[in-house]
C-alpha cells in the first residue's frame, strides 16, 4: 500500500471513530467509568460524584466541600466547544436567572475537560458571558481527569492531523444536580430547556 492510501485509510478511520464518538456522547449514554444508565438515574442509585480539587479564575484552589449547603449544578465541557457546550451553558445561565433569589442556593459550577487552553483566565472570562454566578473551574491534568472519573464523564483528546495545535475535545454531556452534601440528585441531558432545569430544581430548594 502506497503512503499516500495508507494516509486516506488512516485519516477515514479517525473521522469514523469521531463521528461515532461524537453521536455517542450527544446522546449523553458513555462515561468514563460504568455508563451512567437511564434506570440508574430514575432510580436514585447512579453512583455520581465525588471530590475535587481545582482551580478557580482567581487562582484559589476550590474543592467540592467549599459548596456544602448549597445545591450544585456542575456541568463539564470546554471553552472551544463549538456548540453542546453553549447551548448547555447558555441553558443553565438562564436557569439561575429564572430563579431569581433563589438561586443563591446554588452554585452553578463549569469545570473545563481543556486545561492546556483553559486556564484560569480564560475561564473567568468565559463563565462572565454566561452569568456571573457561574463558577468556571480548571486544574492540573491529573486534576481534571479525578474530576470527571468521580462524574463518570467520557472525554478524549482529538487531533486535527493538518493543525496539531487546534485539536478539540470529545466529551459527554450531562448537567448534574447534586444536593447539599455532595450527593447526586439527577441529570438534565443535552439540550434540557432551561424551564425544565428549574421544574428539576425547585423541588430541592
Amino acid at each position: 500500500m502506497s503512503m499516500r492510501k495508507a494516509l486516506a485509510v488512516a485519516l477515514v478511520a479517525s473521522a469514523v471513530a469521531t463521528i461515532a464518538s461524537v453521536q455517542l456522547y450527544r446522546a449523553g449514554i458513555i462515561g468514563s467509568g460504568p455508563a451512567l444508565r437511564d434506570a440508574d438515574v430514575g432510580s436514585g442509585t447512579a453512583q455520581v460524584g465525588g471530590p475535587f480539587t481545582l482551580t478557580d479564575p482567581q487562582g484559589r484552589t476550590v474543592s467540592d466541600s467549599d459548596f456544602r449547603g448549597r445545591l450544585m449544578l456542575v456541568y463539564f465541557g470546554f471553552t472551544h466547544c463549538p456548540d453542546v457546550c453553549p447551548t448547555d451553558l447558555s441553558a443553565i445561565g438562564e436557569a439561575v436567572r429564572e430563579l431569581g433569589p433563589a438561586a443563591d442556593g446554588i452554585a452553578p459550577i463549569f469545570i473545563t475537560l481543556d486545561p492546556q487552553r483553559d486556564t484560569p483566565a480564560v475561564m473567568g472570562d468565559y463563565v462572565q458571558l454566561i452569568d456571573p454566578r457561574v463558577i468556571g473551574l480548571t486544574g492540573s491534568p491529573d486534576a481534571t481527569d479525578a474530576a470527571a472519573k468521580a462524574y463518570r464523564v467520557f472525554y478524549r483528546r482529538v487531533e486535527r492531523p493538518d493543525a496539531p495545535d487546534d485539536y478539540s475535545v470529545d466529551h459527554s454531556a450531562y448537567t448534574y444536580l447534586m444536593d447539599r452534601g455532595g450527593k447526586f440528585l439527577t441529570v438534565f441531558r443535552h439540550g434540557t430547556e432551561p424551564d425544565a432545569i428549574v421544574a428539576g430544581i425547585k423541588p430541592h430548594l
